[in-house]
């Protein structure tokens, strides 16, 4: 009876720290800066999104970020011609609109958002590079 009340509980636990592996093996996709330019470098193939308005990008923004303003009205239509299958990345001021925005786009089916903990506030303080030339 005790070898099978072993069993039992081994097999059920067994069972249960599978599933709550499965459930935990989740991507972190809120970043630290040092995090996010790591994962800028590795991902080739994914869009940069500044979702602050036109005025704030143009003060400084990350390397070839596009600009897409998550309050503006034109939000879902810009992100609308993005391949939702590549990576994703999107920082604001401080986090809080490029997280929405990325749950947003995570509720439209976009596979892979990473966000930008701390927005370009925290990039800056990491003295990690911006930019205000337009065209980059």
């Amino acid at each position: 009876m005790y070898k099978i009340l072993t069993i039992a509980i081994i097999g059920l636990s067994t069972l249960f720290n599978s599933c709550a592996n499965g459930q935990s093996q989740e991507v972190n996709t809120n970043l630290t800066a040092s995090q996010f330019e790591q994962k800028l470098n590795e991902l080739k193939s994914a869009v940069l999104i500044d979702v602050r308005t036109l005025g704030e990008f143009a003060e400084g923004h990350l390397s070839s970020a596009a600009n897409y303003d998550w309050n503006g009205p034109d939000f879902e239509k810009q992100i609308e011609g993005l391949d939702k299958s590549n990576p994703v990345m999107v920082y604001c001021l401080a986090g809080g609109r490029s997280s929405a925005a990325a749950k947003k786009m995570r509720s439209l089916g976009f596979k892979e958002v990473y966000n930008l903990d701390g927005g370009i506030v925290k990039w800056k303080n990491a003295n990690l590079p911006v930019t205000t030339d337009p065209s980059k």
